[in-house]
């Protein structure tokens, strides 16, 4: 079953390097690029842009360019009319050689904020307008795991195209698109409302962190008013089970752990994306189809809360 990701989220799994991607409706405030990878143990530099085309030659706004040479260092840049500019620079190396690290790249009004696993790392200054960037590149000497393009909302245009527009596949058309700009790094344990509820075909997608000493944690869908569960995932590292559950009038139901492969395992990186429908919850974690959920509360609009606790640390949650 494959994945057909809600308009306002652009994922890609080990996608292969170099690694060229139109922003559909291009960039814009509030959004952010998320890059789970791997330097290897040979590497000598790798980059990350965010550019005006695709092709060599174009306008860069934002060249990040990490450089192992003895020297290790984190250089930042833009180019424009062929040739760059200031290059400013930080010398300290937070990309380990051989150890997953976690990108996050949030685009403000004034620069692009650079997070890495969770700690802050750069704030490089708008050099060209934000309306002029309409793709991200990766390359060099790097292993992409996951890639995601997050919170750049409703509209319509053409992909590539200058302008706001927000391009939406055929099978995308009859999704509810992401609103609003992503939760970035929230605090466990972390609740919020789902505004509307999670109406049929809603998407929530989680990204995290099990903690390396993890034991359980879990996601609860939840009527804010009773209390009532309509879907908890709880994976339980200590006993490697994923148990899904509802809790209704006081009462847990009968569990479910029945999964081909369980994806949660201490000291590792997840993306989890929850969707509803009429008749059950479809999810998936890192790409891949995971369970289905039957529906036990039929009213989807009611389940307006979703909370998160336990050994796990959050990178963003959207929805």
């Amino acid at each position: 079953m494959s994945y057909v990701s809600a308009p306002g989220y652009q994922p890609a799994y080990n996608p292969p390097v170099p690694y060229t991607t139109a922003i559909a409706g291009g960039l814009r405030v509030g959004m952010a690029v998320v890059i789970q990878a791997v330097a290897p143990s040979s590497s000598n530099r790798f980059v990350v842009n965010f550019s005006t085309g695709q092709y060599d030659g174009s306008d860069i706004g934002f060249h990040l360019n990490a450089r192992y040479d003895g020297r290790d260092r984190v250089v930042f840049n833009s180019f424009q009319c062929g040739a760059w500019e200031k290059e400013e620079m930080k010398r300290d190396m937070p990309f380990k050689l051989g150890k997953v690290f976690l990108l996050v790249c949030e685009i403000t009004q004034k620069n692009y904020q650079v997070t890495v696993n969770g700690s802050p790392f750069y704030e490089f200054g708008h050099r060209i307008p934000l309306e002029r960037i309409h793709w991200l590149q990766v390359s060099g000497d790097v292993t992409i795991q996951a890639l995601c393009i997050i919170g750049n909302g409703p509209a319509s245009g053409a992909s590539g195209a200058k302008g706001a527009g927000l391009v939406m596949s055929a099978t995308q058309e009859n999704l509810p698109p992401m609103l609003g700009p992503p939760n970035l790094h929230p605090v466990v344990p972390f609740k919020a409302n789902i505004r509307g509820g999670m109406i049929p075909k809603r998407t929530v997608i989680i990204k995290g962190l099990v903690n390396s000493n993890a034991k359980t944690f879990h996601i609860s869908f939840k009527v804010g008013y009773t209390n009532d569960i309509a879907l908890h995932i709880n994976p339980r590292l200590n006993k490697n089970t994923l148990i899904r559950n509802s809790f209704i009038n006081g009462t847990w139901g009968e569990e479910e752990k029945e999964v081909a492969k369980n994806p949660f395992h201490q000291g590792e990186y997840f993306d989890i994306s929850i969707r509803s429908g009429e008749k059950q919850y479809k999810v998936y974690v890192n790409g891949y189809h995971c369970f289905n959920y039957t529906n036990r509360l039929t009213n989807l609009q009611q389940v307006d809360t979703l909370e998160i606790e336990g050994d796990v640390k959050l990178c963003f949650v959207h929805f």
